[in-house]
């Protein structure tokens, strides 16, 4: 299997890449849209600012390419900063439109809940809850754990399109969401042992089978 590994400029494709390695796909890491249309998948990761990974997207265009690719049908994985560009909105820095495959909008830990200060960002292990259960992921694994690194989640989402949550002080965090071909994990899964990694695979036999 070929996974595009989509190249702007803002993430971290090296642990994502060996990952997929790992797993026995072909990874293919590039910005060219013509070599991105040779591949069976498509991965959009980021580290950063949204505003930064938005306005990359949209001076090389593969903004457009992103849009093109969800009205085929084409497989999409957003991780992380990569999740997030994928909702309507981000109130990080300045107000920012998103990509709007995801109804919601990115905002800021405020870092008090019920009057109770807590860190910000949230980082480290946090127990996964799934809701909701897409046709790609039909199985228990032992493991219940993944990494989150972030000071910005998603709000205001359709609940139809969470597959699964943390609870990080009585906040419902955003861990993994769908909607058709488009998946996003805030999360880590390259960096999240057993579960991760378990993620990975079964996302990518849900490709397979399309």
């Amino acid at each position: 299997m070929k996974i595009g590994v989509i190249d702007y400029g803002m993430g971290n494709l090296f642990s994502v890449e060996q990952a997929l390695k790992r797993l026995g796909c072909e990874v293919i890491v590039t910005a060219d849209e013509k070599v991105l249309d040779t591949t069976d998948a498509l991965l959009l990761p980021g580290v950063g600012a949204f505003p930064d990974a938005r306005k990359r997207l949209a001076e090389t265009k593969l903004d457009q390419y992103l849009h093109k690719a969800q009205s085929e049908n084409r497989p999409l994985l957003g991780i992380c900063l990569g999740m997030q560009l994928l909702f309507e909105q981000s109130d990080e820095v300045t107000s920012t439109e998103g990509l709007g495959f995801f109804k919601g909008c990115i905002k800021r830990f405020s870092g008090i809940q019920d009057g109770q200060a807590y860190r910000v960002p949230h980082m480290g292990w946090n127990e996964l809850i799934v809701t909701n259960r897409p046709a790609w992921l039909n199985n228990e694994v032992s493991a219940k754990h993944v990494y989150f690194v972030h000071s910005f989640y998603a709000t205001d989402i359709e609940e139809s399109e969470l597959v699964a949550y943390a609870d990080y002080y009585g906040i419902k965090v955003p861990g993994i969401v769908t909607n058709g071909s488009v998946t996003g994990m805030q999360f880590h899964p390259e960096k999240s042992g057993e579960l991760g990694v378990y993620l990975l695979e079964q996302w990518l036999k849900g490709v397979k089978a399309c």
